[in-house]
C-alpha cells in the first residue's frame, strides 16, 4: 500500500507564491512489527541546521487527530527529540504540518511547495525523521543534504525497528 501525502499551504499557488527552485521528497518504509497489539506510530519531520538541535522548519507530524479533547497531542512529547528541537512550541494541529497516523507500509511526503523551504537560508541540513510507538520503540534518522539544491542526489538510511528504508531525493 503506498499512500502519497502532499504538504502544502492551502491555495498556496493561487496567493502568487514563487515557485520554489527544487523538487524534495522524503520517501520512508513504517514496518508492521509483530507484536501482540500494533499500534499506528506517532511521526514527526522537521529541518535542522547541520550541527544544531533546534528545528530550522517544522515538516510534518503524524498523531492521533480523532482523540477527544485534542487528547493525541498528549502523547507527542514522546517523540523526545522533536520535543525538544521545537515541537513542544507548536501549537497543534498546525496547518500544513498535522496530520493523522498511518499504517505500515511506504510513505511518501512531496515538500516541494512546502513554505518553509520558500525562505530557508542556504547551508547544510538534516532532515530529521523521528517515529515512535506505544508498545513500541522510538527510532530517529537524519538524511543530510545541502540547500539550495545545486545537482540531484538521492540519500539513503536504513532504520532498525521502527523505521525501514529512508530516502530523501532532492533536485534543482
Amino acid at each position: 500500500m503506498k499512500l502519497q501525502l502532499t504538504l502544502t499551504a492551502a491555495g498556496l499557488a493561487s496567493l502568487g507564491a514563487p515557485a520554489l527552485a527544487a523538487d524534495v521528497q522524503l520517501k520512508f518504509d513504517l514496518p508492521r512489527l509483530n507484536v501482540a497489539e500494533y499500534h499506528k506510530p506517532y511521526v514527526a519531520v522537521w529541518l535542522e541546521k547541520s550541527g544544531t538541535s533546534t528545528a530550522a522548519a517544522q515538516l510534518a507530524v503524524w498523531y492521533d487527530l480523532k482523540k477527544p479533547n485534542n487528547g493525541g497531542t498528549k502523547w507527542v512529547r514522546d517523540m523526545r527529540q522533536w520535543w525538544r528541537a521545537g515541537g513542544r512550541s507548536l501549537s497543534l494541529p498546525a496547518d500544513g504540518v498535522s496530520g493523522a497516523t498511518r499504517g505500515a507500509g511506504e510513505h511518501v511526503i512531496n515538500l516541494s511547495q512546502h513554505p518553509a523551504f520558500a525562505g530557508l537560508a542556504p547551508g547544510s541540513y538534516d532532515m530529521v525523521v523521528e517515529v515512535s510507538r506505544e508498545a513500541g520503540g522510538r527510532e530517529v534518522r537524519r538524511l543530510p543534504f545541502t540547500w539550495p539544491v545545486k545537482a540531484a542526489a538521492d540519500i539513503k538510511v536504513q532504520g532498525d525497528d521502527e523505521l525501514g528504508a529512508l530516502q530523501l531525493t532532492v533536485k534543482p
